[in-house]
């Protein structure tokens, strides 16, 4: 096993930050990196705005808290992100060429014994660890949005994944206190996202068909199924870019005609409409 003390993170949107977050609360040397000085920048505030949060509402003291955003640094340089990393976590954008250039750069950049994990929610990790020259110290780690609150890591392991790297992974996911879950097979969208796609795909249809409302179709699904968010409040809060382009992705893998993305939900993305993050998405915001 890897013995994990800095973690690095690729990708400074809502997920590489939150598991940034994440790993610096649970006692990790955490450094979160991207390209855009912009997005470092807007991450780290970000960051330090959900960090006061924790201590004004009694979650977390201020020592907690002083102590967790000690550890975490943010960095436009990828050199410096993952020179001395012991686990190098993707979370990039959800297009397969992005995510092969980064495992290349990362590759030549880590240490020989570092971890490379994908965040992807629908490549699986056979999809990049060919861009490495270490394929059995790859595999994903499936982070779910919000992940300084979603509990469940999905971990895929790939035919050349080994026992060890997958034993390193799930110890660390139980430091940060979540509950790791690993498919010993590559399987497009894995476990919650196909569970979750149907009953997405059902509530747009319902729509498309006119035989209920966006509002009252979320509102059967928290008060009567007990989900904490109903379908369309979920995909404004995940963005209805990401959305469209897990869905692209998994009918590019599979040629499926049922996988590909929702007319509905195309015509969002096109629009620009895409959720909280643009003001507007089913529902708009202030």
């Amino acid at each position: 096993m890897v013995e994990v003390h800095k973690i690095a993170v690729i990708g400074s949107g809502a997920m590489g930050r939150q598991i940034g977050m994440a790993a610096a609360v649970a006692g990790y040397d955490a450094v979160v990196q991207d390209i855009s000085a912009d997005a470092v920048e807007a991450a780290e505030q970000d960051m330090k705005a959900w960090a006061a949060g924790r201590v004004s509402k009694g979650r977390m003291s201020q020592e907690e808290v002083d102590a967790a955003l000690g550890r975490l640094r943010f960095t436009t340089d990828q050199a410096d992100a993952v020179g001395d990393a012991d686990l190098v976590i993707e979370a990039a954008t959800e297009r397969l060429d992005i995510k092969r250039q980064v495992f290349t750069q990362i590759d030549e950049l880590a240490p020989e014994h570092a971890i490379l994990a994908t965040n992807s929610s629908t490549y699986g990790s056979s999809s990049v660890a060919d861009a490495t020259r270490r394929p059995e110290k790859v595999c994903n780690m499936h982070f779910f949005n919000p992940a300084l609150v979603m509990k469940a890591v999905e971990v895929v392991r790939h035919p050349e994944t080994s026992d060890d790297t997958v034993d390193s992974v799930i110890a660390v996911i139980q430091k940060m206190g979540k509950h790791p879950v690993v498919l010993n097979a590559e399987i497009p969208g894995f476990i919650a996202n196909r569970l979750m796609g149907a009953v997405r795909t059902e509530a747009l249809n319902l729509v498309e068909q006119g035989i209920a409302s966006i509002e009252d179709i979320d509102t059967v699904a928290k008060s009567a199924l007990g989900h904490p968010m109903g379908p369309f409040e979920l995909m404004d809060l995940v963005g209805l870019d990401v959305t469209y382009l897990i869905r692209k992705a998994t009918f590019e893998l599979t040629g499926d005609e049922s996988e590909a993305p929702h007319p509905l939900i195309t015509a969002k993305y096109e629009a620009g409409e895409l959720g909280r993050k643009s003001g507007k998405g089913w529902y708009t915001y202030d």
